[in-house]
C-alpha cells in the first residue's frame, strides 16, 4: 500500500484505520508501521483528527498487535514458527533467534527499531514461555516510547515520510540497540537510588544513643 493510499484511508475511516492497520501488521500487512504511525502524526498537525485520541489508538494497535502473537505463541508452541518458515520468513526468524541469543530480554527492546522483526520476536518470548508481566514491562514500555518518536517524526516532518522510513529501515538495529542501552542504564540508576534510600531508612541502634531507664 502507497503513503497516499494509507492517508487517504485514515481520513476515511479515521481512528480506527490507525487501530486497525497496526493491529493487523502481525499479519503481515505489506505497509511499514513505522508510515502508520507517522501518518497518525500528520493527518493529527493537518487536523482531520484530535491529537491525543490518535495517539492512543496507535499506541494501542501497536502493543495489542504485537501481544497477539505473544499470545499465539504461548498458545500453539512451535507450530507457531513452522507457519513462518513456510511463509519465506526463516531469515528473520534466524535473526530474531540470534537477537534474543545475544540481548535476552532486551531484545524486545531492539526489536521494535527493526521491521518484521518486531512482529516475530513476541511469538518467540511466547514460545519459550516468558512471563507475562515480563513481556509487559518491556515491550509495553518501549511500545510507548516508540510510538511517541514516530508519532512527533510525522507530527513535524509529516511531506518526509517517505525518508525517515527509509532511513530507519537502514539502521534500525544501531537506534535499538542504543534504546536497550538506554534501558539498562535507567534501571541501573532506579535500582541504585532504591537501594541509597533504604540505606538511609535503616533505623540507628547505636548503643550510645539509646536512653537507659
Amino acid at each position: 500500500m502507497e503513503l497516499h493510499e494509507l492517508l487517504s484511508n485514515i481520513q476515511d475511516y479515521g481512528y480506527g484505520a490507525l487501530f486497525f492497520f497496526l493491529w493487523l501488521g502481525i499479519a503481515g500487512m505489506p505497509i511499514p508501521d513505522e508510515m502508520v504511525v507517522m501518518s497518525g502524526g500528520l493527518v493529527s498537525s493537518l487536523g482531520y483528527l484530535k491529537l491525543f485520541p490518535a495517539f492512543l489508538l496507535t499506541y494501542l494497535g501497536v502493543v495489542s498487535g504485537l501481544s497477539l502473537g505473544y499470545v499465539l505463541g504461548k498458545a500453539f508452541g512451535s507450530k507457531i514458527l513452522d507457519r513462518l518458515v513456510k511463509k519465506k520468513k526463516a531469515a528473520y526468524l534466524l535473526k530474531s533467534q540470534e537477537l534474543i541469543g545475544k540481548y535476552g530480554h532486551f531484545a524486545l527492546i531492539i526489536s521494535y527499531f527493526i521491521p518484521v522483526i518486531r512482529h516475530i520476536i513476541p511469538y518467540i518470548v511466547g514460545i519459550n514461555n516468558m512471563p507475562y508481566k515480563t513481556y509487559a514491562l518491556y515491550s509495553y514500555s518501549t511500545g510507548l516510547v516508540w510510538t511517541i518518536l514516530y508519532f512527533a517524526l510525522g507530527f513535524a516532518f509529516g511531506d518526509n515520510i517517505g525518508a525517515i522510513v527509509e532511513f530507519v529501515t537502514k539502521y534500525g538495529l544501531v537506534f535499538g540497540v542504543m534504546a536497550a542501552a538506554s534501558f539498562f542504564f535507567s534501571y541501573l540508576t532506579i535500582q541504585r537510588k532504591r537501594k541509597m534510600v533504604n540505606i538511609g531508612r535503616v533505623p540507628n541502634n547505636d548503643p550510645a544513643k539509646v536512653s537507659c531507664e
